[in-house]
């Protein structure tokens, strides 16, 4: 099962609403999958000496403690269990630093534009906690999770993360994540569950710091990913959703000029303003679709 949501605000003057339409998008999907969920939000992006970290925590966990430790230049902003830290270091300092002081946070992104929240429970109640409908940003990229081959924890909930900027949701099965991760952890690419979704897109970064596009990426992926998907991506400044040969698994876009949503049914897409007049249409098979964000 599992259901995926995109959102991408055309008109940079309704960039405000971007949670607002979206949350009714996310719950639309609770059937598809009700144990789990989480929301990629791409914003404007911070100054080019700047990089976010969005940071689980347990139940519990003293974030005072984290604020009195943050380096000069460096800020925090809290929402429930998850944290995002804003820091001039270099990210990898900063994990390195985070995994010293703070061994119990996750770090679930690295970016300029990314904010990323998952976590355990229904779609209504993640979105809720976090705060979804007061939102504002660029796009989203989201999913609900239904388990069938891996735990039901937040590290396996979707969206998937790897480099800066760049996550991916997954609604299908693949038979290889274990082939890829043999041949990816030798190369140093460390993984953080055992949720195939995750092996896909370490491997589709891995091929993009080999110096493909994304696009080819893709291309490669229709080879090397074993299974059955619909995956919907997204970067600091594009959406792009793309299914196997066989998209089995449903997938549904609507576009105006305000807006382009992608939902894995139409209910999830019903309440967007101007949907009744919008260019409505499924994926092709084996086709990138995607649409970038106006400057």
């Amino acid at each position: 099962m599992c259901g995926i949501v995109g959102l991408m605000i055309r008109n940079p003057a309704l960039r405000g609403r971007l949670g607002e339409w979206a949350q009714p998008m996310l719950v639309g999907m609770t059937e598809r999958g009700p144990d789990s969920a989480g929301i990629a939000v791409f914003t404007e992006p911070l100054d080019a000496g700047l990089r976010k970290l969005s940071l689980n925590a347990p139940a519990g966990f003293d974030w005072s403690a984290l604020h009195a430790a943050l380096a000069d230049g460096e800020s925090l902003e809290v929402r429930a269990n998850h944290g995002t830290l804003t820091s001039p270091r270099p990210p990898s300092a900063v994990r390195a630093s985070l995994a010293v002081a703070f061994p119990q946070l996750r770090v679930l992104s690295t970016g300029r534009a990314i904010d990323l929240y998952k976590d355990v429970g229904t779609p209504l109640e993640i979105a809720t906690k976090y705060g979804l409908a007061g939102m504002a940003g660029t796009h989203l990229v989201a999913h609900t999770r239904m388990a069938t081959e891996s735990a039901v924890t937040p590290e396996n909930a979707h969206p998937y993360t790897a480099g800066e900027d760049w996550c991916l949701v997954h609604n299908g099965s693949l038979s290889n994540p274990y082939s890829l991760r043999r041949k990816l952890e030798p190369l140093g690419i460390a993984f953080d569950g055992d949720c195939d979704t995750e092996a896909a897109c370490r491997w589709l970064e891995w091929r993009m710091r080999e110096g493909d596009t994304l696009e080819a990426a893709l291309e490669r992926g229709f080879d090397a990913l074993d299974g059955f998907y619909t995956f919907l991506m997204g970067t600091h400044d594009a959406l792009a959703i793309v299914r196997d040969g066989f998209a089995c698994k449903p997938a549904l876009v609507a576009e105006t000029d305000d807006w382009v949503a992608i939902a894995s049914e139409y209910r999830s897409l019903a309440h967007l303003p101007g949907v009744a007049q919008a260019k409505l249409y499924e994926p092709q098979p084996e086709r990138i679709h995607a649409w970038r964000a106006a400057a």
